[in-house]
Formats: structure tokens, C-alpha cells, sequence
């Protein structure tokens, strides 16, 4: 039986070089490591304008037109041939910086990459992020993949004001509820986010979030990410500041992780985690590929199950082997194993990721210390685990 396939379109023009080399090289550069997996990036371009995007870093916002850097084989090609991809090992994430992929003139290049590398048999975890329209032809393709192990994020914030999000939440919601009903090969998780006191964590935004957590593999709950360019724009557009300070890392304060807690304790929930990998491991019935295990105040609202495989899977690495990559990557000072993670001095988040889903195991930034249940969140609203403030 041949493989249901999208629905032909006028493929999407490449841009020029010359419009190229005038992109920030970041953004022209369409392989980037992040913690949840080696990011492909080869279409740029939105017209969904959510005023929190992260295309602000990229000097890309009034791109509102996708276009493509290099064609869907060209893009394969650099992400396999990437020095950090390992088959079977690396995750993979899809077109999660400069637009949607379920846009209608960007899905038939990501259905065309996924099928290519599904026939080159790969079965790395494959992350696809969305807030646009599934329906249940999309599901089909999306089911016809043998190998990768493929994983939607449905983003769902339910923010109501339109000029931080004129997208209608509404369309997420159908969209998760369209892939639950209709998943076989792939899964699918609800990404409730960015929470923002005050705009979107009321009692009624929590009941519908616990609504939509059973319409979906896993739920996976997270802050806002608010740098620099994001609160120029803000303040450019008169957008009321959710914050007063920028932070490298997401914000997401304690005392609204605590009410959607006390929430969660209460009625019928589908699975909650904290962290993206944890909630697409479990959706997979797999341990965690970023090793979370290892800091274990992040499971205490992980399923018995759960716990259960990361637990199996996690095993410290031997500290010669350890240290004879970390130092083939770049790494200067010492390189130690404690009972949370590696911790390494000198190396960027690329190769520390590598490091991490290479060995199943945390891999930290000496300098940039992950504290006490605030673990990977900015220090906004939160405190150390002394008690004492740390903003």
C-alpha cells in the first residue's frame, strides 16, 4: 500500500544568495543544537506575529512570507552530515525558530523531509512544534512513517489578549484533539505555554489546560522565554511588560508552578512534566534522553512508570571516557561526575548537548549553575534552596 502523501503545492522559492548572506548568521545557518535535539531550520519566514516569538533574536519578525535557505534534500544533507548527529542517538527538532510547520505552504517540505528520513531508516526522536491547523489527511502522513520515532507539540497558551497573540487558541485545541484521536505511529503532547502570571494562569486557564491534557500523550508545562529583543518589542508596542527584568533562561516563577501544582493534584489530569524530553520520552513509553534522573526534585510529578524507565536507563559514565570527549570538544579545567551531572568548563550548549544525549546523562556549564528545583528556569520569582532570594 503506497504511503498517503501531502497534498502537491507550488514548492516554496529558495532565497537568494545574495539574500541570503544579508539574514543574521545565525538564522542562516540552519542547523542549531538545542537541549531537545539537533535543530533543522531551513525554511524562515511567519505570518502568525505572536509578539513573544523567538524570531525576535533573529532580526526576523517582518518576515512574515516563508522562504526556503537550500532545498528539503540539501537540508538532509547537512543535518546528517552534522559533526553532533548521531543516527538513532540525536534528536531531531523541525523548523522550531523562524515559522510553523504545519503552515499549508510549509508542511509539504516537512512531511518531504520526514519521509526522507524515514527511507534512509533513522529512528531518532523527531520533534515537531505547532500551533496551526492539523487535520486528519495530516494525520494520515504523519502515521505513515515506519522508523522515526515522531513526536507533535501542540502549542496552547490560551492567552486571550490579541496583540501578544492574534492567534486563536481555539486552533491549537482542535489541532490536539484531531492528532490524539488519529495517532498510531506518532504521539503527541500539549506544550502549555508561555505561562505568564497574571495573563494566562487563572483557575479557568488551568481547567482548560487540565481538559486538553486528556487529549494528549503527555502535557509538558513551561515559562515565557524573554530576552533583550523581545521586551523592545514590548515596549515598542505598548504590550503591557510581564516581566521587569530580561533572563537567558525561561521564567517561570515558583508561585505559579505551585498553583498549577495544587491543580494538578486535584480531578482527572492526563501526565505533567516540567521538562520537554521528559514528557516526549514517556509519550514513547522511553526513559528520558536528557537525563532528568539525575535531578530528581523534577520528578516528583512523574507517573511510578516513568520514573520507573528513567531510573533503568540512568547510569553514571565513566569518568575517563567522559573526560576524553569533553576535552576532544574543547573542554578546559576540570571535568567532573556528580550525582546530578557532568560539569564541564569551556564548552558552549552544542557540544555539552552532544555530551548529554551521548551518555543519557545531565551535562552542565560550571559558570552557569542550575540551582536547587529551579532547575534550568531563569531566577526570577524563584529562590535558592537555602531559602535566600537569588532575584
Amino acid at each position: 500500500m503506497t504511503a498517503p502523501v501531502a497534498p502537491r503545492r507550488r514548492a516554496l522559492p529558495i532565497l537568494a544568495t545574495e539574500k541570503i548572506g544579508g539574514l543574521k548568521p545565525e538564522l542562516a545557518d540552519v542547523i542549531e543544537y538545542r537541549k531537545s535535539g539537533l535543530s533543522l531550520n531551513w525554511i524562515v519566514g511567519c505570518p502568525l506575529e505572536c509578539g513573544y516569538c523567538v524570531r525576535h533574536l533573529f532580526d526576523n519578525f517582518e518576515m512574515k512570507v516563508p522562504r526556503r535557505l537550500m532545498s528539503d534534500e540539501d537540508a538532509i544533507a547537512r543535518l546528517v552530515g552534522h559533526p553532533f548527529f548521531r543516527a538513532g542517538k540525536t534528536p531531531i527538532q523541525l523548523l522550531n525558530r523562524a515559522t510553523d510547520p504545519m503552515l499549508p505552504i510549509v508542511k509539504p517540505h516537512v512531511f518531504n523531509v520526514l519521509r526522507l528520513l524515514d527511507e534512509q531508516g533513522f529512528t531518532n526522536h523527531v520533534l515537531i512544534i505547532t500551533r496551526w491547523r492539523v487535520d486528519p489527511e495530516d494525520c494520515a502522513v504523519l502515521n505513515s512513517f515506519r522508523h522515526l520515532r515522531l513526536t507533535v507539540l501542540v502549542t496552547h497558551s490560551n492567552i486571550a489578549n490579541p496583540d501578544i497573540e492574534p492567534i486563536d487558541s481555539n486552533i491549537a485545541a482542535e489541532s490536539l484533539r484531531t492528532l490524539y484521536e488519529h495517532a498510531e505511529r506518532y504521539r503527541t503532547v500539549l506544550y502549555w505555554r508561555p505561562i505568564v502570571p497574571g495573563l494566562n494562569d487563572s483557575g479557568s486557564d488551568i481547567e482548560r489546560a487540565r481538559e486538553l491534557s486528556l487529549h494528549a500523550h503527555a502535557t509538558v508545562f513551561t515559562g515565557l522565554f524573554f530576552r533583550e529583543e523581545i521586551a523592545s518589542y514590548y515596549e515598542a508596542h505598548g504590550l503591557p511588560m510581564p516581566y521587569a527584568e530580561t533572563a537567558r533562561r525561561k521564567i517561570m516563577p515558583e508561585a505559579a508552578e505551585e498553583r498549577i501544582l495544587a491543580a494538578f493534584q486535584e480531578g482527572s489530569w492526563g501526565a505533567l512534566f516540567r521538562k520537554t524530553s521528559c514528557g516526549v520520552a514517556y509519550a514513547h513509553g522511553e526513559a528520558d534522553y536528557n537525563g532528568h534522573y539525575g535531578v530528581r526534585e523534577l520528578c516528583d510529578i512523574c507517573p511510578e512508570d516513568q520514573i520507573a524507565r528513567c531510573e533503568a536507563a540512568w547510569v553514571k559514565p565513566d569518568l575517563a571516557t567522559v573526560i576524553q570527549e569533553a576535552r576532544a570538544l574543547g573542554a578546559t579545567g576540570k571535568v567532573e561526575i556528580n550525582d546530578r551531572a557532568i560539569v564541564v568548563e569551556g564548552l558552549d550548549e552544542p557540544p555539552r548537548y552532544s555530551l548529554q544525549h551521548g551518555f543519557g546523562y545531565q551535562c552542565h556549564d560550571r559558570a552557569k549553575p542550575h540551582h536547587h528545583r529551579q532547575h534550568g528556569r531563569a531566577p526570577i520569582g524563584w529562590k535558592a534552596g537555602n531559602g535566600t532570594r537569588t532575584a
